[in-house]
């Protein structure tokens, strides 16, 4: 899974004892690697607005921080998981915002109700003048087998990662379409493009936001509003605890460039979909998985 989603901390059937130590591991000796820098050269950011949901943990914090960093205005949604409270990381997020010296708005926002949602978005241009890009990073996984997956498994993970991301679209279009301009972006993964084990939810809901996002793109591209999907593999933060080293280890075995992607170089791509550097590109996945095979 990518990080960029909410962990339910749900692990896969089959995951070896002591599953995550030798992540765990890798992730404290490359610890320093993680560190970021200034994204400064890409245009177009500065003074305008960004909305990432799922902004508090994993990519959608990173890609926040990497706006903010570009002189964007951000608004972030974010809810406590089941078996633990994100509202202090949801803080420090904020925190570390408004030492940039950015405008924040982070809320805690269910992305399943349409109309928390759109209450959300009518904020969001009241306080911050407007919206211009629409990150959705906000996702969940439980992972079973298909055949011992619950109703509940599915339509959870159906309902945050498409439906979500359909009532995030939905409530900022017609900002976007009265302004005659606005970038989306969604956090899609490498699961909609290649089978695996134990995601069958987890792989139809990111099958059906990469064709939300082919869809969107057509439909608000006259408008010049531009949506695209990122597509990341495996991504190296603290979320890969939870995944079976042999999974993580086969990950990077089998990618060209033999690591893992970072947060950053998530959001990086992200930034670049939102710059008018790719003021011509629409309708497109950009697969960031260091070349993963499959």
């Amino acid at each position: 899974m990518d990080a960029g989603d909410l962990d339910d901390r749900d692990d896969m059937e089959g995951a070896p004892e002591g599953a995550g130590r030798a992540v765990e591991a890798l992730l404290e000796e490359l610890g320093e690697e993680t560190q970021t820098q200034p994204a400064a050269h890409f245009g177009g950011l500065r003074g305008r607005t960004v909305v990432v949901s799922g902004g508090a943990t994993g990519i959608g914090r990173q890609v926040a921080i990497e706006f903010a960093r570009c002189g964007t205005n951000v608004a972030f949604t974010w809810v406590d998981l089941p078996d633990r409270s994100i509202a202090e990381e949801a803080a420090e997020v904020e925190q570390e915002l408004q030492q940039l010296e950015v405008k924040v708005v982070a809320e805690r926002v269910d992305v399943r109700d349409p109309r928390a949602v759109g209450a959300f978005i009518e904020r969001v241009r009241q306080q911050l003048g407007g919206v211009h890009f629409l990150v959705n990073a906000a996702g969940i996984h439980r992972s079973a087998p298909l055949w011992k997956m619950t109703d509940e498994q599915w339509f959870d993970v159906l309902d945050v990662n498409l439906t979500g991301a359909f009532n995030m679209i939905r409530a900022v279009a017609p900002l976007l379409k009265s302004q005659r301009y606005g970038k989306v972006v969604n956090i899609a993964s490498v699961h909609a493009f290649v089978g695996s084990f134990g995601v069958a939810n987890y792989a139809a809901s990111k099958s059906g936001l990469v064709g939300l996002t082919r869809s969107a793109a057509a439909e608000l591209g006259p408008s010049n509003v531009n949506v695209n999907g990122v597509a990341p593999g495996y991504v190296r933060t603290g979320m890969l605890a939870d995944v079976p080293d042999n999974v993580v280890a086969d990950a990077i075995e089998g990618s060209a460039l033999r690591r893992l992607p970072e947060p950053r170089d998530i959001a990086h791509v992200v930034l670049f979909l939102c710059s008018e550097m790719a003021r011509q590109i629409t309708g497109q996945v950009i697969r960031v998985d260091a070349g993963m095979c499959g």
